[in-house]
């Protein structure tokens, strides 16, 4: 059965360690100084056995000063216990833990007015009143309290109870289909065993022998063994975990590091987040502010400057950029603290919405796209799209971005481009799959390479096509010319265009002779028929008949696509009747076999005329290549063309 986890909260000395250690027998004060101090200082932990829900308990300091540890073991909680003594009421870490809560969208919230063995009925009542005035404005205004005395053991086995039936409510994160993420809250060496992490799984699950990538360092590692509150087994997401490590020294580990799967998550300096200010803050994001942000374990300092252009004042909602210090690993959805570092106060926190976030400027017209972060998932992934503009985006791009796998990413693309907010561009050499665009990005690219396409034929009206590769350069812009097949593909099926014996056209097009060139295609054509095997090249026709060598070219290989020349291998060009001549003349001589010296003498040919009309008549099959010589193919029956 799996464990859900617990987290506690409220006031300094207001009996949290006390409360857990009367529910599971287990004291979180694990430092000698809280022991000698009588304080909780750093994270403490237990558990609750149960064979239908059971518990685990992260124990966190109530007192100001450590609210930095605090905030490392709250990011997983589902549950919280707000401890208020009942004997003093509400104090200011109730209510900023309270906030904190309210922050991080902790699901589901227990208060217990402690100490209730030392206060009167009428305290009790009037503390009890306090709490609910406090909860009256919140999500947790229906929230259970229970009075309950650790000295004595009044309430504690409802409080079990009422914990157990919170717990089943809120459910694990509905994360178990996700790759493995878990933020480090504690790394130490243990004697015989090596180096020792825990923390709170975030997602996926870790069994002993997985392998794992340290982030943000990027170093491998391998999880030797996997302890869940003293059993062995696989851990599952939501659970408090310890794992034994292989691969990584301890000097390498601090808290805030995560371990996830190889290749899953990645690191990132800059985020577009959902701010949320705490309503006693102290100032307003009004420009860019030094913040200290805490997610899950992770703790640094960033830049938070507004994105809508007005100052978020003390409760106000707005879009924020964060720029970190240092690199952290974060998703979308992520839940994120953020706190004034001198003198230290609470300002806000709310959700990551882009973990990596593109640089964002004034003049940039992004409105609509950061508009669609606030949205679901798939808005989120339309707009990743539009940003992505003609490079497209692929499922392993948005992955990380969302801490799930390729595969559950790319069916939640396909869905997009099923119901049109998206296309996909699919095709066999683009290896990691289809890229996605939005259909304004497509039509873009469209219209630009069907204006391309136009002007090019508009400049050669004689051009059947153009050819690919240099079309290519001139058809899309430059982040599209990376997947050109995709592209071009899309546009043959569409239709806009054709790609026939390696050249793109435009459907439909027919080729003629423009009426004012035709006098001079039939001088090209005469030149060419009177010059035999040895024509001039366009270059010297063009100082005969045309004021433009570009004319006399386009002409030349209009007449090659129309047959009345022929394009040798050699890239020489010959009237297409003085080949056939000169095949007649072959098949008619007394020639069995004969050589190159021969063929050159016998039709006055140099080498360069010699060699690519041998290798036409080899094509043609008149002769055939046998070692230095040529042998006439009389009995086979050739063709003259």
């Amino acid at each position: 059965m799996r464990f859900l986890l617990v987290g506690t909260a409220g006031h300094v000395d207001h009996g949290k360690t006390t409360l857990v250690r009367a529910l599971t027998g287990i004291d979180c004060d694990r430092l000698a100084e809280e022991k000698r101090r009588g304080i909780t200082l750093d994270l403490g932990f237990a558990h609750l056995p149960s064979p239908d829900v059971p518990l685990a308990f992260v124990d966190v300091p109530g007192h100001e000063r450590f609210l930095h540890n605090a905030l490392a073991g709250l990011g997983g909680v589902r549950l919280l216990l707000l401890v208020v003594a009942a004997d003093e009421g509400v104090k200011p870490q109730t209510r900023e833990h309270l906030a904190i809560a309210e922050l991080l969208e902790i699901p589901r919230l227990v208060v217990a007015l402690s100490r209730a063995d030392l206060a009167t009925e009428e305290a009790l009542g009037f503390a009890e009143l306090e709490v609910v005035e406090l909860l009256a404005s919140t999500r947790y205004a229906a929230a259970p309290i229970l009075r309950v005395s650790p000295l004595t053991g009044a309430g504690l086995e409802s409080l079990a109870e009422v914990l157990r039936r919170e717990a089943r409510i809120a459910g694990p994160p509905d994360r178990d289909a996700d790759p493995p993420r878990l933020p480090i809250d504690r790394a130490f060496h243990l004697q015989g065993q090596g180096v020792i992490v825990t923390g709170t799984l975030a997602s996926g699950s870790i069994s002993p022998g997985d392998e794992l990538e340290l982030l943000p360092a990027g170093s491998a590692a391998r999880a030797r063994s996997v302890e869940v509150h003293g059993e062995r087994r696989a851990a599952e997401c939501g659970e408090r975990v310890a794992i034994q490590l292989a691969g990584v020294e301890l000097g390498e580990l601090r808290r805030g590091f995560e371990l996830a799967a190889p290749g899953s998550h990645r690191r990132t300096r800059r985020l577009i987040v959902e701010w949320r200010g705490f309503a006693d803050a102290p100032i307003a994001v009004d420009r860019p502010t030094a913040v200290k942000i805490h997610l899950f374990a992770t703790e640094t300092v960033a830049a938070a400057r507004p994105l809508e252009g007005v100052a978020i004042a003390p409760g106000e909602r707005g879009l924020v950029e964060l720029v970190l210090d240092e690199p952290i690993v974060a998703t979308r959805g992520d839940h994120f603290i953020a706190r004034r570092p001198s003198p230290e106060a609470l300002l806000g926190g709310g959700r990551v919405l882009d973990p990596f976030g593109r640089r964002q400027r004034a003049r940039d017209k992004s409105g609509a796209r950061l508009a669609r972060l606030r949205g679901d998932t798939e808005d989120a992934l339309v707009a990743w799209s539009e940003e992505s503009g003609a490079r497209g985006l692929a499922g392993s791009d948005a992955a990380p971005r969302l801490g799930q796998t390729t595969s559950a990413v790319e069916s939640r693309l396909a869905v997009l481009a099923g119901n049109g907010r998206l296309i996909a561009l699919r095709g066999k050499v683009d290896e990691r799959g289809a890229r996605y665009l939005v259909p304004e990005t497509l039509a873009q690219i469209r219209d630009g390479a069907l204006v391309a396409l136009r002007r090019y034929f508009a400049e050669h009206p004689l051009a059947r096509g153009w050819k690919k590769q240099e079309a290519t350069r001139f058809l899309l812009p430059p982040p599209a010319r990376a997947r050109a097949e995709l592209f071009l593909d899309f546009l043959v099926r569409m239709k806009e265009i054709e790609i026939v014996d390696g050249e793109v056209r435009l459907p439909g097009r027919s080729i003629e002779t423009p009426a004012e060139h035709s006098p001079l295609a039939r001088a090209i054509i005469d030149r060419f028929t009177a010059a035999g095997l040895t024509p001039a090249s366009a270059a010297e026709l063009t100082k005969d008949l045309a004021p433009k060598r570009e004319i006399v070219e386009g002409l030349v290989r209009h007449l090659v696509s129309r047959g009345e020349l022929t394009r040798l291998s050699s890239g020489l060009i010959v009237a297409s009747s003085a080949l056939e001549t000169l095949a007649r003349d072959v098949l008619a001589s007394d020639w069995e076999r004969f050589s190159v010296p021969e063929f050159k003498v016998r039709f006055a040919l140099s080498r360069k005329w010699a060699i690519p009309l041998l290798e036409h008549l080899d094509n043609i099959r008149v002769t055939e290549r046998v070692n230095d010589h040529r042998r006439v193919l009389r009995t086979r029956g050739s063709s003259t063309r």
